[in-house]
């Protein structure tokens, strides 16, 4: 079967995109009469290819080498025709067309061969190439002797490999074509790798005979692109990651967290970590790292970046932030939440979106919180929600379970978004933090407040409702209704 030509050029194009190396193509009969030819070198120009190889065969063509005597050869002036044709077409004055005379693989001798490359010269043909089926080079090394210097002279010793390369050197000889050997020999290759997988049923027997993944990556211009993607891509189109701080039991829950802890209890028949999971898949987030603890074994969940914090039962939440901080690369943004929370996709997606460095999600709903009656998180803001904060800069003045209501301008919710260009400073903070003893059991407020009062901005995205602590067995009752 033989390709189409608008296939063949499709390939060219990707070629000719990938490499600077010239490139010749072998045009077969020149897919047609003059016409086509003239189109074809068009076509090739505009692809930045080299050369076109035509010989003189009937189209549709036979390879040279399946029965190649019983091939009749074209025209001489039609041939001719389509070589003037494909010269007149080209605007590049170094595209070349090279003749291929075949007169040898149809049998018809030496000075056959002769006429018909004087005759395509004339025509215009920079260059001629000339083809053989015999196991010796006898032929070529003939005609190269009676044509002398007239036209470049190509060869493909596919047939008469055995000859020295120094021998077509010395004769003059302009190039030679190895014409398919990349070909054949992947061919061996992928049937040795097949035949052994189907064989063997495993990859230990061919991993080291086959090149890395890296390598692969490597001829796909992989470091390149994540290089264009740094200069050329707004910073937040990086990507965001998350962390679910998930190590306690959650006692709370009595004998449901006796197996497991209470991320992996079951809310409408799937875990607690499967619906958080899932709410930031639905934002995008796929690059998801989880800090568990207790009955660590138990939090299997498939495609997370799992993190030990083997102190769960004598120290806080800071000790499993600073082992999630040091468990995951800091070139993204992070959303760092609890996994004990049910929550609405929109309260992660606002603060993904937020350009600041620093941000939470405060609930304005805190009067009616299921919270408002045990521990809550309460916060007071540069300014209360109203009209005129939607478009103001409310940022994060405070965070406390005791504070005045007068002073509450919502509760905070337990997600905090990080900038990747904060990841390390916060780390550091925390690391300072937790060198005092008393401090070992600090919570996230704790780390809050401490920034607040570093100077940093901390940016207040408000919300109302969309989310539920599960603290009681009342709540797990109710997140199946969520």
């Amino acid at each position: 079967n033989e390709a189409s030509w608008t296939q063949v050029l499709e390939m060219l194009e990707f070629m000719s995109d990938a490499t600077r190396v010239p490139i010749l193509l072998d045009g077969d009969t020149g897919y047609g009469n003059f016409n086509n030819m003239r189109r074809l070198v068009k076509k090739l120009e505009q692809r930045d290819i080299a050369a076109v190889c035509i010989e003189d065969k009937l189209f549709p063509k036979t390879n040279s080498f399946i029965g190649g005597q019983a091939q009749p050869l074209a025209d001489i002036d039609e041939f001719c025709g389509k070589i003037k044709a494909g010269k007149d077409a080209q605007s590049d004055d170094d595209f070349a067309i090279v003749a291929r005379v075949e007169a040898f693989i149809a049998g018809w001798g030496l000075a056959e061969a002769v006429k018909r490359a004087e005759a395509y010269r004339q025509a215009g043909a920079d260059a001629i190439l000339i083809h053989s089926a015999l196991g010796a080079p006898d032929e070529v090394l003939a005609f190269k002797q009676e044509w002398a210097d007239r036209l470049p002279v190509v060869i493909v010793p596919t047939k008469y490999y055995a000859t020295p390369t120094e021998v077509f050197r010395s004769h003059g000889f302009s190039l030679i074509i190895w014409a398919n050997h990349l070909l054949r020999a992947a061919i061996s290759a992928m049937q040795q790798t097949a035949q052994t997988l189907a064989s063997d049923q495993n990859l230990f027997s061919v991993e080291d005979r086959v090149v890395p993944v890296a390598e692969v990556f490597r001829l796909q211009g992989a470091v390149e692109l994540q290089e264009a993607e740094k200069r050329y891509l707004p910073l937040r189109r990086r990507g965001v990651q998350a962390l679910v701080l998930a190590a306690s039991r959650g006692t709370e829950l009595g004998e449901l967290t006796e197996q497991r802890p209470k991320t992996m209890v079951k809310i409408a028949g799937r875990p607690l970590l499967a619906h958080i999971i899932e709410a930031l898949n639905a934002t995008g987030i796929k690059n998801i790292s989880v800090v568990r603890g207790y009955k660590k074994e138990t939090v299997d969940l498939p495609n997370l970046n799992l993190i030990d914090n083997d102190e769960f039962d004598e120290s806080g939440e800071l000790v499993s932030l600073l082992k999630g901080l040091r468990g995951i690369q800091p070139e993204q943004d992070l959303i760092v939440c609890y996994g004990d929370v049910l929550f609405n996709k929109y309260i992660v997606q606002i603060l993904a979106e937020s350009e600041d460095a620093l941000a939470v999600a405060i609930d304005t709903n805190w009067i009616e919180s299921a919270n408002r009656h045990r521990q809550a998180d309460y916060a007071r803001c540069s300014m209360p929600h109203s009209r005129e904060s939607f478009s103001a800069r409310v940022t994060l003045k405070h965070v406390s379970a005791e504070m005045a209501p007068a002073s509450i301008h919502g509760e905070w919710m337990g997600f905090i978004k990080i900038g990747a260009d904060e990841i390390t400073a916060v780390g550091e903070l925390v690391e300072d933090m937790l060198r005092s003893a008393d401090r070992k059991r600090a919570k996230l407020p704790d780390l809050l407040n401490l920034l607040v009062e570093n100077g940093k901005q901390i940016r207040v995205r408000y919300t109302t409702g969309h989310w539920l602590d599960i603290d009681s067995l009342d709540d797990v009752i109710h997140a199946g209704n969520f």
